[in-house]
């Protein structure tokens, strides 16, 4: 009976020992997926809720709650009026640097609520915008900090340009073409 109880034993500690490699392998296939999929998004949640299982644990949220959503592509013509108004605002850069970031932020936000992203917090606009836009959600990030910093009277004209750059780079991926841009935005303006 010794020998059996002995046998048991041994068996439930393998049993314990490989549920444990499994969900150490799970989580680790999961890490690695959430990481392959919102890049440096990812990392950035990290740092900002300072634990790998709740950054996981809030990226995971906004993917159900963007797949709630009813995010759509742009239809040709909406895209052309998109790419019009963003060739109008570069065009406009050159003479009111300040008056362009301003309104490619609107147009941004045009856009976003077109293909059916909520735009009320900034925060969770990113957020949203991180689901399926995980490369350049940085470039949100930036444009806005200096958007933000403009309207405090902040910001140089070196910094509206950069702003205008990052907002470039979502505006392109958010329409859904390569970014060539139609206006170079000169570094002397």
């Amino acid at each position: 009976m010794e020998g059996n109880t002995l046998i048991i034993i041994g068996l439930g500690v393998i049993v314990i020992v490989l549920a444990i490699a499994v969900f150490a392998l799970f989580q680790k296939r999961q890490t690695a997926g959430l990481r392959g999929r919102f890049g440096s998004e990812y990392d950035r949640t990290v740092r900002e809720t300072g634990s790998r299982a709740r950054a996981e644990a809030d990226l995971k949220q906004r993917e159900k709650r963007v797949e709630r959503l009813n995010i759509r592509q742009l239809n040709s013509e909406d895209a052309a009026r998109f790419k019009d108004a963003w060739a109008r605002v570069q065009t406009r850069f050159v003479d009111d640097p300040k008056g362009a970031v301003t309104e490619a932020d609107q147009l941004l936000g045009d856009v976003m609520v077109k293909r059916g992203y909520p735009v009320g917090d900034f925060e969770q606009r990113a957020a949203d915008i991180s689901v399926e836009h995980p490369r350049v959600v940085e470039h949100y990030r930036a444009g806005h900090e200096i958007a933000l910093r403009h309207a405090k009277g902040q910001a140089t004209t070196e910094d509206l340009r950069q702003a205008m750059i990052h907002y470039r780079t979502l505006f392109t991926d958010l329409v859904g073409e390569q970014e060539t841009p139609s206006v170079v935005l000169r570094k002397d303006v």
